[in-house]
């Protein structure tokens, strides 16, 4: 998987409600769930409550994020 077939899926579903969950150091494990709110070419941000957080496609592809549709 590369980052443009990521970039895609994701420009694909903008507006649309995920779960992003964030695997973090020492097993923290942080659950954010909004809306895909824009893509960017190293990153892409979800509206969670009014407050915009962003994450990147590399995180993804090396799975220290994973992402549910709903």
């Amino acid at each position: 998987m590369n980052i443009d077939l990521v970039r895609e899926k994701i420009e694909k579903n903008i507006n649309k409600k995920v779960v992003v969950t964030v695997y973090g150091m020492r097993n923290k494990i942080t659950r954010h769930e909004g809306i895909i709110y824009k893509t960017y070419p190293n990153i892409f941000t979800i509206m969670e409550n009014g407050v915009e957080k962003s994450f990147s496609y590399n995180d993804y592809i090396t799975g220290y994020i994973k992402i549910r549709m709903l």
